[in-house]
């Protein structure tokens, strides 16, 4: 039988797979820096949470999840259609903030800084997810699943359409392919994910407030995502093994609680300076990172 301590940090793992393969989908494969990609996690755990507190079921809230993180990540590339590269990371961070800024200030919806708690256990069709050792079988199957979609994505010929967009953009418009409905599919793919990410997580924790999907969880997802590789769904998944079990060793070092956190990012960063230097395309990726 598992340590109750390490079916958590495999559940997380489960969770944050589904979200950083997601992002990949939309920044390895097609090219575009999504900073606000968090938010979208951010937005389909508030969804389900608050579906499910109203006294929707589960698979409602947890469909709905993926479905209304969809819309805003077309909202997204929507509002962002003219914007490009830096510009475009730079818009999407800031959807990232503004986001934020209403899971704060939505008092009457999201209790603002005081967060969702007592959310729901999963029911689905009458069977309750009480133990973790049930909630891992879960995450496990539809991560499995989620993964499974997206790389049937990737592999198709949409998805060599997403590596025309990444390595020539104009050149595939030359070709009359209409390379923003290709980016809309992708974003609402990503989102679509991602959204189910996020419900996963609000049902686990059962407590979510705006400060965990923001700045930090961005910086997280990124380094998840540079680590195992551009345009690699295995590597996002090493990855973020790699960077939610390395800093759980930490506690068991005689380390003052004040300095775990500080030590994880330093973690992250030292990692993160090892891959850029080392290894360009991370620990399985296809290509460089420019």
């Amino acid at each position: 039988m598992l340590n109750p301590y390490f079916i958590n940090i495999i559940i997380l793992v489960g969770i944050y797979s589904i979200l950083a393969v997601s992002l990949n989908l939309v920044l390895g494969f097609t090219g575009l820096i999504n900073l606000g990609h968090v938010a979208l996690f951010g937005v389909g755990a508030y969804t389900s949470a608050l579906l499910t507190k109203a006294g929707a079921p589960f698979i409602v809230g947890f469909f709905s999840a993926g479905l209304t993180a969809a819309l805003f990540g077309f909202i997204i590339i929507f509002a962002t259609k003219k914007l490009k590269g830096d510009y475009f990371a730079l818009a999407s961070l800031g959807f990232a903030f503004v986001i934020g800024s209403l899971m704060l200030n939505l008092q009457w919806l999201t209790r603002g800084p005081l967060g969702i708690v007592g959310i729901e256990r999963p029911n689905i069709f009458g069977f309750v997810l009480n133990t973790p050792v049930e909630y891992l079988i879960f995450v496990i199957i539809i991560a499995s699943i989620s993964i499974f979609a997206m790389r049937r994505v990737v592999n198709s010929p949409f998805g060599r359409l997403l590596h025309a967009v990444r390595n020539d953009e104009i050149g595939l418009r030359v070709l009359g392919k209409n390379t923003f409905l290709i980016k809309i599919k992708t974003m609402i793919v990503a989102g679509f994910f991602a959204g189910l990410a996020g419900s996963l997580f609000a049902h686990y924790i059962r407590f979510i407030e705006p400060s965990s999907f923001f700045l930090s969880e961005i910086i997280f997802v990124l380094s998840i995502v540079i680590i195992g590789g551009i345009a690699s769904i295995s590597g996002s998944v090493v990855a973020t093994a790699l960077l939610l079990f390395i800093p759980e060793i930490l506690r068991f070092l005689p380390l003052q609680s004040n300095l775990l956190g500080a030590m994880r990012q330093i973690i992250y960063s030292i990692l993160l300076l090892v891959i850029l230097v080392f290894r360009p395309r991370g620990l399985l990726g296809r290509i460089d990172l420019e």
